[in-house]
């Protein structure tokens, strides 16, 4: 089984605006210009929102002018409104990302909008797009559940990514946004959708807050989903989204399907020397696992005993 598998780091978006302290601008660009080197499909570099909501990515046009960009690798940014998508494009951004949410009280507790609203600022916001190269891509938090109202019906979840892809969105992404899927689940959406629409682009984007989030990937794989976000160290949340934490890592989602032999074109080596790095660049440890213990193929030294 060689299918390609695309993926998408979103550490230096997803996981820096809500750390604690500000990453400087040339940490930031450095880290992107190592992972840029390690073969994933896609980066998610930072979010043209207003410096006031998010003050960690303030820098926004200095890092995505900054960044050394790789032949093949993708540059996304999170677009909030039709001035950040104006932003975005005067940095010729290879994609930009949209994000509503498919539950009310989500979307007004993350965005003040419900996702009728989020839908019509979409509009506005594509047509700003028309006539330029870039991706229009949507992320739908909540497709898998609410942490306010609970379950978030399978129908309204598909109806949403109808109207996502009447108004011109051409990639969609499947969001876990609080870790509330479970690997059936996964599969049934994922399937679902990819039936309904084969011609879009589908991406499905897991935390790992109850520790189900590879065993999603899983899941969603099997449905045939093919690009995976992930955040290096395994950092990230959502800083309106009570009970979340961070997002599968990279390195033990690359790790993962490698050992099941798989194609991601990542180098793991150099993914986890860039995540060897984050605890001295955001001033604290984080979650990934691989980097504690090392790949599966380590080997350790037999007992003194046994080479007498």
């Amino acid at each position: 089984m060689n299918k390609r598998l695309y993926i998408q780091d979103v550490a230096t978006r997803d996981g820096f605006q809500i750390e604690p302290a500000f990453v400087p601008t040339e940490d930031k660009i450095a880290l992107i210009d190592r992972l840029s080197e390690t073969g994933l499909a896609k980066i998610e570099v930072t979010s043209f929102t207003s410096p006031k909501a998010i003050p960690n990515l303030r820098d926004a046009e200095e890092v995505m002018r900054g960044i050394r960009r790789v032949p093949g690798v993708e540059y996304t940014v999170l677009v909030p409104n039709v001035k950040g998508c104006e932003r975005a494009l005067a940095c010729e951004v290879d994609e930009i990302n949209l994000v509503m949410s498919a539950s009310d009280t989500h979307g007004l507790a993350n965005l003040r909008m419900t996702p009728e609203q989020s839908l019509e600022q979409f509009k506005a916001i594509i047509e700003v797009t028309r006539g330029s190269p870039v991706f229009v891509n949507a992320s739908l938090s909540t497709a898998f559940g609410c942490p306010f109202e609970g379950e978030v019906p399978p129908a309204r979840v598909m109806a949403l990514v109808q109207q996502l892809l009447d108004i011109g969105v051409q990639g969609v992404t499947l969001c876990d946004t609080t870790g509330m899927a479970d690997p059936a689940q996964v599969e049934r959406l994922c399937r679902d959708a990819l039936r309904r629409w084969p011609e879009a682009v589908f991406t499905a984007h897991f935390h790992n807050t109850r520790g189900m989030g590879l065993a999603n990937a899983l899941a969603a794989l099997n449905a045939g989903i093919d690009r995976f976000d992930a955040s290096l160290g395994g950092l990230g949340g959502c800083p309106y989204a009570p009970g979340a934490s961070g997002n599968i890592c990279t390195e033990d989602l690359v790790h993962m399907f490698q050992r099941m032999g798989l194609d991601t074109g990542v180098d793991l080596d150099r993914l986890l020397q860039c995540a060897a790095d984050l605890p001295l660049l955001v001033g604290h440890d984080v979650p990934g696992a691989v980097l504690k213990a090392g790949t599966s193929d380590r080997r350790y030294p037999k007992p003194a005993w046994m080479e007498g």
